[in-house]
């Protein structure tokens, strides 16, 4: 089960809905993040004010940190620089690390950065649904000149992050679809409308674009059942007998990716529906990559070591891996899941 706001659904309970799925987008969307950023103070220009160095903001969770920059700079041109260090600063040598020390992925979005943190500073959250217990600020470290290039690999601005942003969302396409001409077929004008609701914040203006690429709707006749995926039913089947070529069950892969803590991150392909016809559910994928963590039901099972955490919920076994692709991907196309380590309750 997972929890919005209080109020408690099964992934199910929406599944056939085109409106629901739409609910569940603009939830994630409007999904933030507590961060307190704090510029290093070795690198404070003199006559700053350095009891207002500590900057603490809710930014979205679909957002990044370079994107954070110009209203950060504008605090500190503000409250804390002086203006003639106003004037000598150079915004693109601005680079994040996190309170432990360690340099942040600047083109990972920010929900799952704050995501993996979560899952590497504290054990298994309440049995609640959500990752409440954690909603507190993530401490990142901002500092002000010399950026490791060899380690960042490309200038941590906002232009470069819109590039990695476009990588992101062509890779996803292809293991979607098989190919990328959802993608390519969009004109320059709508690709970069989907970066400005990025910085704008604008759902509307992100998912006009987006939804002629991702999955549109989840079947509408037994979305739950085998025979809602293309995989095992006629043309027929459908609405006036017109294929759901865009449904999420009609998908060749959903793009997921799985983030364990301090470790490496897990891709494959992950088909809506498996082999024998039944919908591929979270389970069923976690116990195939990570059986050790993640023991497959059965006699002498052990226990469940570990949970998968989703844009900040803990996400239930049993949600099916098209419904989480449809309603809890990321604005990069991603299902990016991270993985604690806690037993079940």
């Amino acid at each position: 089960m997972s929890n919005f706001g209080g109020i408690r659904h099964s992934p199910s309970t929406f599944a056939s809905s085109p409106a629901s799925t739409t609910l569940f987008r603009r939830l994630i969307w409007e999904g933030t993040v507590p961060l307190e950023i704090r510029v290093d103070s070795k690198e404070l220009p003199a006559n700053s004010n350095r009891g207002l160095e500590c900057y603490f903001i809710q930014a979205p969770r679909v957002s990044y940190l370079p994107l954070l920059v110009p209203e950060i700079k504008r605090f500190l041109q503000d409250v804390v620089f002086d203006d003639e260090a106003a004037r000598l600063m150079k915004e693109e040598e601005w680079w994040f690390e996190s309170e432990e020390g360690h340099l942040l992925k600047w083109h990972w979005p920010i929900g799952l950065i704050y995501d993996n943190h979560a899952t590497l500073t504290t054990s298994r959250p309440g049995a609640s649904g959500s990752a409440r217990a954690q909603a507190v600020p993530l401490r990142l470290t901002l500092h002000l000149a010399t950026p490791p290039n060899d380690r960042l690999q490309l200038s941590p601005t906002a232009e470069a992050c819109k590039q990695a942003f476009m990588g992101q969302l062509k890779e996803a396409d292809f293991l979607r679809w098989g190919n990328t001409k959802r993608m390519t077929g969009l004109r320059k004008a709508e690709q970069d409308g989907m970066w400005e609701g990025i910085k704008e914040h604008n759902f509307d203006d992100y998912w006009r674009v987006a939804s002629k690429i991702t999955p549109t709707t989840l079947p509408a006749s037994s979305p739950h059942a085998p025979q809602s995926s293309m995989h095992t039913r006629p043309p027929s089947a459908d609405p006036q007998g017109v294929p759901d070529r865009d449904g999420a069950y009609s998908v060749r892969s959903v793009p997921i990716r799985l983030y364990l803590p301090e470790g490496p991150v897990l891709q494959d392909l992950a088909p809506p529906v498996l082999e024998d016809g039944t919908p591929n559910t979270l389970a069923d994928m976690l116990s195939l990559h990570l059986p050790l963590l993640f023991p497959a039901p059965g006699p002498g099972a052990g226990p469940t070591l570990a949970y998968a955490l989703l844009q900040g919920v803990i996400t239930p076994p049993e949600a099916e891996i098209a419904w989480l692709g449809a309603c809890m991907s990321g604005a990069d196309g991603w299902v990016n899941i991270c993985i604690g380590l806690g037993r079940n309750r």
